[in-house]
């Protein structure tokens, strides 16, 4: 999403933008004279048994760098994607063209998939073979740096929002259909994987209301979500759980949210928790990861250890307290404005300048 968006912006902004993808993002649909779009055709041969993606997305970056005399090059996560570019890179130095690449780490490419020892080695070639490497937080830049051998210096440009899309809308009567009564709302989005401790969700919510009345949504599906509902009949709590699955317009729902709980295991920045700060709804979160340079601590909401679930119903009390409530709602969209795409995209477009001028000279800018 973050790509698709950092493109849309960049072609906003008259340049001339090329998608190279398996698939058309979600939300690419609507017609820009600066946007293009490339499908990687992937053919199944009885000779493979899973076909072979990352050489056919090497190819079609060869084939439209060449057609479209791209200038550069920005891939999005290391596998596969990082080494599909280099492949592509060391092809066109055959033609006599140097296509310098940028790669963004995002955080699972990092914490989860390039930790497993079988990518490691590729993972680390791919960073160390791009002409620019950029991440979103402080805290993915260090992972990176302790977890692979990496040589190359690392951009920390932080993940945006679009306030023209995540703002709080009026929607008073889906506020009502949910909490007839006035109850607090509290919501979670999440891909429902064990990293996201979706459950700790629950405990917190079981807790908080029986001090506060209260309604929980969770948007998202995956993994865990059998489990969690499993829970919930534990705990008695189904009647005011509310499982909303897979959301497009996911701010919709946080334009009614009192209160949003982020209490992942780990994070690259929390991009989740942005978007409920956006539509100002302040955060209960954990402190793993990048998250900690986001939400700020009493100001924007709180944060607590992984798994502390009786500190994050405390802050949850706190903030829900009908004389907290508004200043902390204020205090979120105001963090959150400083993450607007406006702020961050000049940060971009500085940066491959900056990769351009280092290709083009070989002398670092």
């Amino acid at each position: 999403m973050i790509a698709t968006e950092l493109g849309k912006a960049l072609a906003q902004e008259g340049h001339n933008v090329h998608f190279i993808t398996y698939t058309q993002p979600t939300r690419l649909d609507f017609f820009n004279e600066n946007i293009f779009y490339h499908e990687v055709g992937i053919s199944g041969y009885p000779l493979f048994k899973y076909p072979p993606y990352e050489l056919a997305l090497a190819s079609k970056i060869v084939d439209v760098a060449r057609y479209e005399k791209l200038d550069l090059l920005h891939v999005h996560y290391a596998i596969p994607h990082a080494s599909a570019a280099y492949m592509a890179k060391q092809i066109l130095k055959t033609g006599d063209i140097d296509l310098p690449v940028v790669t963004t780490l995002h955080g699972t490419d990092i914490t989860l998939v390039g930790k497993d020892e079988s990518y490691e080695p590729v993972v680390t070639f791919s960073i160390n073979s791009s002409d620019g490497v950029t991440a979103v937080s402080d805290s993915l830049k260090r992972d990176t740096y302790d977890h692979f051998k990496i040589t190359k210096d690392i951009e920390v440009i932080p993940n945006f929002i679009d306030l023209s899309r995540f703002t709080r809308q009026k929607k008073d009567h889906f506020k009502k259909a949910i909490c007839p009564n006035g109850e607090k709302l509290i919501v979670h989005t999440s891909n429902f994987r064990k990293v996201k401790r979706v459950d700790d969700v629950v405990k917190v919510f079981h807790k908080v209301r029986q001090t506060v009345p209260s309604k929980l949504l969770l948007v998202g599906d995956g993994p865990e979500r059998t489990k969690v509902e499993q829970l919930c009949r534990q705990l008695g709590t189904c009647d005011d759980i509310r499982f909303l699955g897979k959301l497009e317009m996911v701010e919709e729902v946080l334009s009614v949210a009192d209160l949003f709980v982020l209490p992942s295991e780990s994070e690259s920045f929390g991009l989740a928790a942005l978007e409920a700060m956006a539509c100002q709804v302040p955060v209960v979160s954990s402190n793993a990861g990048g998250i900690p340079e986001l939400n700020v601590q009493g100001v924007t909401g709180f944060m607590r250890n992984v798994g502390d679930i009786e500190g994050m119903t405390e802050d949850t009390l706190k903030i829900l307290d009908d004389k907290n409530l508004p200043t902390f709602k204020a205090n979120a969209l105001k963090r959150a404005m400083e993450f607007d795409i406006s702020n961050i995209l000049p940060k971009y477009e500085d940066y491959y300048v900056k990769i351009l001028k280092e290709t083009k000279t070989g002398i670092p800018a």
